[in-house]
């Protein structure tokens, strides 16, 4: 949309232009292309990625031809009437997206781009939007009503204010028919039911965690891959239910991040469930620290007792040691002082804070008033 378009309205009557600029990046389903600085690449086809609200995306047919960037507002044919949505995707980009999402989808199943949003068009838009919040908050109060086992998370109304698409969350099966029935009477609108999970409910409201930052959910993640304990295990983290969850009372997503790390540094560990003999005792392990290649053993089974640390390297060779029907004489070697405290540092121990200060210059005068007095009286004496 350009301040050079035309807007059309009524005689007489006076259309605003809606704030409607464009902010890369400031939209979870904004796409990066990083092909454009390449040479020789191809246009691509007339396939264009329009985004909707918050997790919704598709794929429209450009067939009338439009010079379209990303970031355009534009009016696509919905059923029935017609959507308003940003171009989020262009070009070959659109080509490894498909591949990337595996969709093989033929001319005649995608819908059209009907033209680039006019000003009437985007007025209606900005008025449907203002209309989701009201509607939810009332169509939650007829669900209690008619007592619903079910809750009403977003909703979603198309760009002509004909359609309006409710999320819910639902642990059973619900029937609600009646309730499309209450919906349309009082909204006098098409409706929609579409249900989604706990963590997709949590990435459309969004929220603060428990870091002090945005929910990632409702800012960068679009795809949710499981959650299971196991990724908590692999971490050596406590398998507290309040600590793991997140606002959606599912694990939170962040026990993904940090997961491969994990893993490959413990390809080479040996394993937990071997205890350790020695001739005064039998060690069994108890915790350990992966990225310090740290494996702490107790003396007692049950309990935190003589606790000591060990370095991967010699439990491997105890273990080895174990195998062949020995016991070691003692589990640390003697010359062997093994600190897992951490060791701090100083990065700037040798290094001078103005070594990059130019050097003086001797030909100018001293500042010191002093020296310039003593140098002038020792002048006069040679003299």
């Amino acid at each position: 949309m350009t301040d050079n378009e035309d807007i059309q309205g009524q005689p007489g009557e006076e259309i605003r232009m809606p704030d409607i600029t464009y902010k890369p990046g400031y939209n979870k389903l904004d796409s990066f292309n990083w092909l454009k600085d390449l040479p020789d690449i191809p246009e691509g086809n007339d396939i264009v990625e329009i985004r909707f609200k918050n997790t919704r995306k598709g794929f429209f047919r450009n067939v009338n031809g439009l010079r379209l960037e990303i970031g355009d507002v534009v009016a696509v044919e919905a059923s029935p009437g017609h959507d308003i949505g940003r171009v989020s995707m262009i070009g070959p980009l659109i080509d490894e997206q498909l591949k990337k999402l595996k969709v093989h989808p033929s001319p005649d199943d995608l819908k059209k781009v009907y033209r680039k949003a006019k000003a009437v068009d985007i007025q209606k838009w900005e008025e449907a939007k203002k209309l989701e919040t009201p509607t939810m908050l009332r169509s939650r109060k007829i669900s209690e009503e008619i007592r619903l086992n079910m809750k009403i998370g977003d909703v979603e109304y198309q760009g002509d204010k004909t359609k309006a698409i409710f999320y819910y969350i639902a642990d059973e099966r619900v029937d609600f028919r009646q309730l499309i029935k209450i919906l349309a009477d009082e909204f006098r609108v098409r409706i929609e039911m579409r249900q989604i999970g706990a963590r997709q409910e949590a990435g459309r409201i969004g929220g603060i965690g428990s870091c002090g930052r945005e929910l990632c959910c409702s800012t960068y993640i679009t795809n949710f891959i499981s959650v299971t304990t196991t990724h908590a295990k692999y971490q050596e983290l406590s398998l507290n239910p309040q600590k793991l969850a997140g606002q959606c009372s599912k694990l939170k997503c962040c026990l993904n991040f940090e997961l491969d790390c994990y893993v490959d540094a413990q390809r080479s560990f040996p394993p937990k469930d071997v205890p350790l003999e020695a001739l005064d005792c039998t060690a069994y392990f108890f915790k350990m620290e992966v990225h310090k290649g740290i494996y702490w053993y107790s003396t007692d089974q049950h309990s935190s007792a003589n606790i000591v640390a060990l370095p991967v390297q010699r439990v491997k060779e105890i273990i080895a040691i174990n195998r062949k029907g020995e016991k070691v004489d003692r589990l640390l070697l003697i010359d062997e002082s093994w600190d897992s405290a951490p060791v701090s540092h100083d990065l700037l121990k040798n290094n001078s804070l103005t070594r990059f200060d130019p050097p003086d210059n001797k030909s100018q005068p001293s500042r010191n008033p002093n020296k310039r007095k003593n140098r002038r009286f020792n002048d006069k004496r040679n003299k």
